[in-house]
């Protein structure tokens, strides 16, 4: 009896160890978005790194609404075109001509979407002073840099698998 009890802790205290661990990649999903919230409700972000006043972040909330509303179908059949990717490359017989045909088409969209972006960065940079644009330009190169560190971290832990 006095085995089974102590057994019964211990796998008890497992679960709890193991179930307070963090996931792979840090953080699980809901702190993302609780992060989310929480900046949306405190301002932080690069607008008020920048002292914009009220009428660049209207026009700033009104580009960024448009600019999504461009971006938001081709990021749709992006995803499609990845998940098509995957059918071509793991069927039986891979169709190399298609498979090459559907690379170019999702580099396609790339493209498109990085040129709807750029305009939308250009656009918001004319509107801002010249003291806001260095500030703008010098936490643009910071937020590059982490995305590049976090892209060739996932491509290291992809290999590793």
């Amino acid at each position: 009896m006095k085995t089974r009890a102590m057994i019964l802790v211990v796998l008890i205290g497992l679960a709890t160890v193991v179930t307070a661990q963090p996931n792979r990649k840090g953080e699980g999903k809901e702190r993302k978005g609780d992060n989310r919230e929480m900046r949306a409700d405190n301002q932080r972000g690069p607008g008020n790194e920048l002292d914009l006043t009220d009428a660049q972040k209207e026009a700033f909330q009104k580009s960024r609404t448009e600019t999504e509303k461009q971006v938001q179908p081709l990021r749709n059949q992006l995803g499609e075109a990845r998940a098509h990717q995957k059918t071509l490359t793991t069927a039986e017989k891979p169709d190399r001509d298609a498979i090459h045909k559907n690379i170019e088409k999702m580099d396609t969209l790339r493209t498109e979407i990085g040129k709807i972006q750029t305009k939308h960065r250009l656009e918001m940079r004319a509107q801002l002073t010249d003291e806001q644009r260095l500030k703008m330009d010098n936490a643009g190169h910071k937020k590059g840099g982490e995305r590049g560190e976090r892209r060739m971290e996932h491509r290291g832990d992809f290999s590793m698998r």
